[in-house]
């Protein structure tokens, strides 16, 4: 009698456990399945592919550089995405749309390209984002800002000259997202990129993700004030140096994890090829080395081995719907594993050597390494730090 009691509950707990675990599962997985049909997706993801990830060996070989590099002004900026020097006066721009000047260890505002309020990302339209900064012939800065186009300014006395205005289309496209510049050693040619035609800089991650080809690198003319479409067709055109020579321009193209090169002059102008694919990470500024070589920066790596979130889901745009359908964009970029990299490229393109910071402790969201003096500093698109990096102890 008591067995067939026992034998009861337990097929009446069972029952319930399995209506309960039943009703729950409908709960979720109903509203779930009804909100991935109805919801809107805010982006159109293009499938692209990707080779292996090259394994982190030699050159590349992990390691922990980066973590040596110490902080400078932690706290008093945010965001100091590309670096330039006149001497040893360093000119950064920030997330709140300043074009600040550093001097004997003191932070001043010389220039604002935009206006206030400056709370957070959805005010940078108006507020404006400098990104990158370079310092001409003369002594003068030149600035990218990703809302309001191209300018020079004085390092000075803070005037600042528009040169290329981003409310003016070119070729029937808009400039949404400039991003980066370099420069001819004369002043008088300016290579600039346009990241996207559709994207802000704000929505930088529903770039990537959408994985659109319609970045552009352009030449701007400064006697005849003509601007020209050089390349297009690019995914996320970010980072460009122009080579020493002045025979090339580099541009990398994050998305693809890969650096491109357009031919300016010589025999080949016009001309343009692949100079690194198949990187190990997704690159960002690009600027000189001492060596004759290029520093690449980038905040996020393609492990090999290891698992790419990037990779896994280049072929597979469904999945990307159903993700920006259910989650923000700062939730998804809270996925993406932090892991610096730095490395140095040769004149042809092979890897020289890397640092690398894994979990990024130290040297987090780079953009860029700036040398000057035997040291790198260290530019980074969202971190409240500059970082600096002694070239004798790597």
């Amino acid at each position: 009698m008591q067995r067939n009691v026992s034998l009861l509950i337990s097929t009446y707990s069972n029952k319930v456990f399995s209506v309960t675990f039943l009703s729950l599962a409908v709960a979720v997985i109903i509203p779930l399945f009804g909100a991935i049909i109805l919801l809107k997706c805010p982006i159109d993801p293009q499938p692209i592919s990707f080779k292996e990830p090259p394994v982190l060996t030699g050159p590349l070989e992990p390691n922990f550089k980066l973590r040596q590099a110490e902080r400078l002004f932690e706290n008093q900026l945010v965001g100091p995405e590309s670096i330039a020097n006149i001497g040893d006066v360093l000119f950064t721009g920030t997330a709140d749309g300043k074009i600040l000047k550093i001097e004997n260890g003191e932070i001043h505002t010389l220039a604002r390209l935009g206006h206030g309020p400056c709370t957070g990302r959805e005010d940078e339209p108006t507020c404006g984002r400098p990104l990158g900064i370079r310092v001409g012939p003369k002594n003068t800065l030149f600035v990218a800002d990703a809302y309001y186009g191209i300018f020079e300014i004085n390092p000075v006395s803070g005037e600042v000259i528009p040169l290329v205005s981003s409310k003016t289309p070119i070729e029937g496209k808009n400039l949404s997202f400039i991003n980066d510049l370099t420069l001819t050693r004369d002043g008088r040619k300016i290579y600039f990129t346009d990241s996207s035609s559709k994207w802000h800089r704000k929505d930088y991650s529903l770039l990537i993700m959408e994985a659109s080809d319609d970045g552009r690198l352009f030449e701007y003319d400064r006697v005849t004030k003509e601007v020209k479409v050089l390349m297009g067709g690019l995914r996320f055109a970010n980072g460009v140096q122009l080579s020493p020579s002045e025979d090339f321009v580099l541009v990398a193209e994050t998305t693809m994890a890969r650096i491109r090169r357009y031919y300016v002059s010589g025999l080949m102008k016009g001309g343009e090829d692949m100079f690194v694919e198949n990187m190990p990470g997704f690159p960002d500024n690009i600027r000189l080395s001492s060596s004759g070589g290029y520093w690449v920066a980038m905040s996020a790596i393609r492990a090999n081995p290891g698992f790419s979130m990037m990779d896994f889901l280049s072929e597979k745009p469904w999945i990307k719907r159903i993700i920006f359908k259910l989650l923000s964009q700062e939730t998804v970029i809270k996925f993406v594993p932090k892991y610096s990299l730095l490395v140095e490229l040769s004149d042809t393109g092979s890897y020289r050597r890397s640092f690398h910071d894994p979990n990024g402790m130290v040297a987090s969201y780079i953009s860029e390494a700036h040398e000057h003096n035997g040291h790198l500093y260290l530019g980074s698109f969202r971190s409240p730090f500059i970082c600096r990096l002694n070239l004798k102890d790597v």
